[in-house]
């Protein structure tokens, strides 16, 4: 599982932090993104990658309350997606949506979606839209407070 956070600066989670859902994943290796552009390195961006030996579990309530532990107390935007799913020009975009199987906005509860079809649908595309949305407001919020420390 491949979760990225926006938005809670750079510095990662501990490992116990994601022993969730009577869960313990098998491997966990946390770190921020590297060549992260300076808008999102102002916001921070880590990415967790979190395994699990036996591929028989179902991750769905693991996955959500990872998305909810990274989101806690934050401003942060936070997805789950597939392995390869990751560039920095298509950050939740429609061109990646169905690689995107969940995400968590502040204040707001998770959602996941596990279902294939459900994840090429036009409505996942609007969902993951509303995620972005999210991260371009985040984005904006950054330039402005960049714009006026530099003016400072």
């Amino acid at each position: 599982m491949n979760v990225f956070v926006m938005g809670s600066g750079n510095t990662p989670l501990p490992e116990e932090a994601f022993h969730l859902a009577g869960m313990v994943p098998d491997a966990f290796l946390p770190f921020p993104l590297l060549g992260q552009p300076e808008a999102i390195e102002r916001l921070g961006l880590v990415s967790y990658d979190i395994d699990f030996d036996d591929v028989s579990l179902d991750l769905r309530e693991y996955t959500r309350a990872v998305l909810r532990r990274v989101c806690a107390d934050t401003q942060a935007v936070a997805w789950a997606a597939f392995e390869g799913a990751f560039h920095y020009d298509e950050l939740l975009t429609d061109q990646v949506a169905h690689q995107v199987y969940g995400y968590c906005t502040a204040d707001a509860e998770p959602v996941v979606e596990w279902d294939t079809v459900a994840l090429r649908g036009e409505e996942w595309r609007h969902r993951i839209a509303e995620a972005r949305a999210a991260v371009d407001a985040l984005l904006s919020a950054s330039e402005i407070r960049g714009s006026k420390s530099s003016t400072d």
